[in-house]
């Protein structure tokens, strides 16, 4: 089954850049993840066909501010307990979740008693993204938050990432701004509305993909995280 549009957008959606960073990275792991893997928040499992495993379980909370209509959840669980016997996993998923997890900490101990020693962790998190699914919002994470979150709670990182660059950030939320003002509405003119939209969101992802690319790198602001982490053995 292919990566959804929503997940896998083109140049001309006001979210290409945030996106196609996330999938580009999730994908850049994929093949380290084996065995029996929960995807953890699993919407949609937008990225179930990047991974070979032997057993895909997908795993998600009833959040009002998220319905779950046409979504592919297998299990539902309260928030606070994962409904799986210690040891179970060898790898859990979690994209654009854990800002939406008020107790981080005590999620974090929950999805380590189920992971297996040895098992990975892959997760992807927003740094600078507007609020969403309000009022389930709570957190952004930089490098040092997430990593000192993932250490204290029994994870050793084994890679960071940045998805994206200063002028990207940039460009993305200016995007953003322009898609929920004025060129959002552009697809109410007769016949050429949508047309001028699809040429400005174009317009300004490429501005971005370029400046982004001739400026100097900067890394200090980043639309978010792609973080792999492993489950220390004990």
């Amino acid at each position: 089954m292919p990566i959804p549009y929503e997940f896998n957008p083109d140049i001309r959606s006001p979210f290409y850049l945030i996106r196609k960073a996330i999938l580009k990275h999730i994908a850049s792991h994929a093949p380290k993840l084996r065995g029996e893997m929960l995807d953890f928040g699993c919407g949609s499992k937008p990225y179930r066909s990047l991974f070979e495993v032997d057993e895909y379980i997908g795993l998600d909370y009833e959040n009002p501010g998220h319905p779950h209509a046409n979504e592919q959840i297998d299990v539902f669980y309260d928030g606070k307990t994962i409904p799986f016997p210690n040891h179970t996993f060898d790898a859990v998923l979690a994209t654009e979740v854990f800002e939406h997890v008020f107790q981080l900490d005590e999620t974090l101990l929950e999805i380590h008693r189920v992971m297996k020693p040895g098992a990975k962790l892959l997760l992807s998190a927003p740094f600078v993204f507007m609020e969403h699914e309000a009022p389930h919002d709570f957190a952004r994470y930089s490098t040092f938050g997430m990593s000192a979150v993932l250490e204290r709670n029994g994870f050793r990182i084994v890679s960071l990432e940045k998805t994206s660059n200063y002028v990207e950030v940039l460009g993305q939320l200016g995007l953003l701004y322009l898609n929920s003002t004025f060129v959002g509405y552009l697809h109410i003119i007769p016949l050429i509305g949508n047309p001028l939209r699809t040429f400005f969101i174009c317009l300004l992802n490429i501005a971005a993909i370029v400046l982004g690319k001739i400026l100097p790198v900067r890394k200090d602001l980043y639309l978010g995280l792609v973080v792999l982490a492993q489950k220390e053995e004990t």
